[in-house]
């Protein structure tokens, strides 16, 4: 009797049957493989993966390792929080990287010094207008508007004109990859204002990382934003029926994943002091994947960014583990693939499990 608690009409609550948060799952996944880098390392490397094994170093840990592990999902962690958004909501953005690409490119033109070791940048885009050392708001600005504007072009074709967002966005990831090249016909864009440089330097990507998750995993789980949003991937026909403005709704969210796109391509363009047509490449695949990891289920309606960020940590994990190992990059694209198939095959199996329930 004290197992069961009897709610309205005599229903029983099993405590037994109480599902866990997806969220506990996948930060177990991430201390399991944590475990097994370190017993490979040992095994392998007579090393450890995490820990210090330097007796010229003070602390338990490796900082230097854990700092490149959370450093190197940072930027593509920015974009897969605005995607996770849009998976929630039911939908899909192929379109992120090439975003990056097309906003870097612009961005950076906006963002040159005047002058390199004391002679002019005559290479600069907009040298000859005048338009270079300009205020850092300018980049800023320019940088998030054309992020803005292609998310809001997507969520546009989406809602009103009934595209699949596959369609939608995998056009948008076309054309904004032709846009990158277009912009200065496939050549670099490089020399930023120190201003500019200071936004990706040291550990800034990851404190942008970490106020942007916070900002929006605050809005999904305390606004209306985040009820809205949730409730239209669980089911679309619903929401309207409740009175959710379900087109403007999608078009806000989209309009959201180009912003942080557009904020990832700042912050890459801005570490790598460079800007390339080539920028981005996969990026939109990877932050898909860390969305999955994370328990963002592709049919909509569940996930959260805090299980987006533990799925990034994931891939951070296993690149840092692999080049620990010194195995070979592509065996690392090979397990990517391996842990989206297998999350997307326990998303299934918990899908068919919670419906057997019902």
């Amino acid at each position: 009797m004290a197992d069961t608690a009897h709610g309205i009409g005599g229903l029983s609550f099993d405590s037994k049957k109480r599902d866990l948060p997806p969220e506990l799952g996948v930060g177990i996944a991430l201390v399991l493989i944590i475990v097994v880098f370190e017993a490979l390392g040992w095994l392998f490397m007579n090393d450890s993966f995490l820990f210090n094994t330097r007796e010229n170093i003070d602390g338990i840990f490796n900082v230097a390792r854990i700092k490149i592990i959370i450093l190197q999902v940072a930027i593509i962690g920015i974009i897969a929080i605005g995607v996770t958004q849009v998976i929630i909501t039911g939908g899909i953005d192929l379109s992120s990287g090439s975003v990056v690409a097309a906003t870097a490119m612009i961005a950076m033109s906006f963002a040159q010094a005047g002058q390199i070791y004391g002679n002019p940048n005559d290479r600069a885009v907009f040298f000859e207008l005048g338009w270079v050392d300009l205020p850092i708001i300018v980049p800023l600005i320019v940088g998030l508007g054309c992020g803005l504007v292609a998310g809001a072009i997507n969520g546009l074709l989406i809602a009103y004109t009934k595209i699949p967002p596959f369609i939608a966005t995998l056009g948008m990831m076309v054309t904004a990859r032709g846009v990158a090249k277009w912009w200065t016909k496939g050549q670099p864009v490089s020399f930023p204002t120190d201003s500019y440089a200071a936004i990706g330097s040291g550990m800034t990507p990851v404190f942008i990382f970490a106020a942007v998750a916070i900002l929006f995993g605050l809005a999904l789980k305390y606004t209306v934003y985040g009820k809205h949003t949730y409730a239209i991937g669980s089911s679309e026909a619903a929401a309207r029926m409740s009175g959710i403005k379900v087109d403007r709704h999608k078009v806000l969210v989209y309009t959201i994943a180009g912003l942080l796109a557009g904020l990832a391509a700042i912050v890459l363009s801005s570490k790598n002091l460079t800007a390339q047509a080539g920028m981005g490449m996969m990026y939109e695949l990877d932050a898909i994947a860390m969305a999955v990891i994370g328990g963002v289920s592709l049919t909509g309606g569940r996930g959260s960014i805090l299980g987006t960020v533990l799925g990034a940590l994931i891939f951070g994990v296993i690149i840092s583990g692999f080049t620990f190992l010194k195995l070979d990059a592509y065996y690392q694209e090979m397990v990517k693939g391996a842990i989206i198939v297998g999350a997307v095959v326990l998303d299934q199996w918990r899908q068919r499990r919670a419906a057997m329930k019902s």
